[in-house]
């Protein structure tokens, strides 16, 4: 039988170090105006970083997955921005999709759509829109634009075209151990 130590590693004297180191990195953070979280939206051409952060919260809450970063949602969404630098009417668009979203969450939670704080109170503000061009159009584009990055595939167990490896067949179509066997 394997005997498991049980007593702490931590002491008295490592959380302290640890505290001291923290403090000088917490405070040149939260010396820096633009959070790093939001550093991508300012790479945006067209659209205002705000319209991009809130275009990534949708997308979030159209396809919630939790095991994802948001940096699959950010690489969903970024073309946007050079679909509304070449269409003026899909740049519009989005700015009065974005707009209502923003004016429905200040009606009913005084916070822009971006920053209410319970998913299902955004997923109740997204169908209010559900009928609009905005959201149909945001949606069918991030089937795509989400779910065809080889980096998320993984993520949902897809290994990928089985073409070039002989096909389906001899990979695994047939691995089947929780039936009985007849």
């Amino acid at each position: 039988m394997r005997e498991v130590d049980r007593r702490s590693k931590h002491s008295r004297r490592t959380f302290l170090k640890g505290a001291a180191a923290a403090a000088p990195a917490a405070a040149i953070a939260t010396s820096i105006p633009l959070g790093i979280e939001d550093a991508w939206a300012e790479g945006a051409t067209t659209l205002a970083p705000a319209t991009m952060k809130t275009l990534v919260k949708v997308a979030r809450d159209i396809y919630p997955h939790d095991f994802l970063v948001d940096s699959y949602y950010i690489t969903a969404v970024k073309p946007w921005d050079g679909k509304a630098a070449k269409d003026p009417a899909v740049k519009a668009m989005i700015e009065d999709g974005v707009k209502r979203l923003d004016q429905d969450a200040q009606d009913r939670h005084k916070l822009p759509y971006a920053q209410v704080a319970w998913e299902s109170d955004r997923v109740t503000l997204l169908q209010g829109i559900e009928q609009t061009t905005f959201f149909k159009a945001l949606r069918s584009d991030l089937v795509v634009s989400l779910y065809n990055q080889e980096a998320v595939w993984p993520k949902f167990g897809y290994e990928g075209s089985s073409a070039e490896h002989g096909g389906y067949i001899h990979r695994g179509f047939d691995d089947i151990n929780w039936l009985p066997k007849a």
